[in-house]
C-alpha cells in the first residue's frame, strides 16, 4: 500500500513539473463580496469567467457565504448565462439550513459556506458574464457575505 501511495505522489509531482504536456484546464471560480449594508433585490452580481479556451462546457455551482444572523433557510437565485446572442436564465434554491435552523454549510465561528449545483451542462464563453441576483421576497437581504460561481468542466 505504501508503494502505491508513493507512486501516486510521484505521478502528481511529475505532472506538475510538465505543464506543457497536460491539456489546458478551464476550471474557474470567482467570488464577490456583498455590501455589509445588504443585498438589494435589484442588485445584480456579475462574474466574468477567465477561461483558457474561448468556450468551455461544464457544470455551474453557486456558493454562498453567510453569517448565522441570516434570517432564512434558503436563498433563491436567478443565474443567467450567455448562449450565443441570447441569455439563458435559470433559478436555483440554495438550501442553507434545515427546518430546525441547523446550518448545512461548513464554517468557523459565525460564518458558513454552502453550495449547490445547477442541473445540466452550460457553455461558458471567455469574457461573457454570468450574472446572479437574489429573487427572495425580501427587498434587501442581510448577512450574506459573499456569493460565488464555480465552473467544473465536463
Amino acid at each position: 500500500m505504501r508503494r502505491s501511495a508513493l507512486t501516486a505522489v510521484s505521478a502528481c509531482i511529475l505532472a506538475a513539473s510538465l505543464p506543457g504536456c497536460l491539456p489546458e484546464r478551464n476550471d474557474y471560480s470567482g467570488f464577490v463580496a456583498i455590501d455589509p449594508a445588504g443585498w438589494a433585490y435589484g442588485d445584480t452580481i456579475e462574474l466574468v469567467p477567465e477561461l483558457t479556451d474561448s468556450a468551455a462546457v461544464g457544470r455551474i455551482a453557486v456558493a454562498v457565504r453567510h453569517t448565522d444572523g441570516y434570517l432564512y433557510r434558503n436563498l433563491w437565485l436567478e443565474v443567467t448565462t450567455p448562449l450565443g446572442d441570447t441569455v439563458l436564465a435559470d433559478t436555483i434554491n440554495v438550501s442553507l439550513a434545515d427546518i430546525y435552523g441547523k446550518w448545512h454549510g461548513t464554517g468557523v465561528g459565525v460564518s458558513y459556506i454552502a453550495d449547490d449545483t445547477l442541473p445540466g451542462s452550460y457553455c461558458l464563453t471567455r469574457g461573457r458574464p454570468v450574472t446572479l441576483r437574489h429573487i427572495m421576497r425580501a427587498d434587501t437581504l442581510h448577512d450574506i457575505e459573499q456569493i460565488g460561481l464555480i465552473f467544473i468542466p465536463d
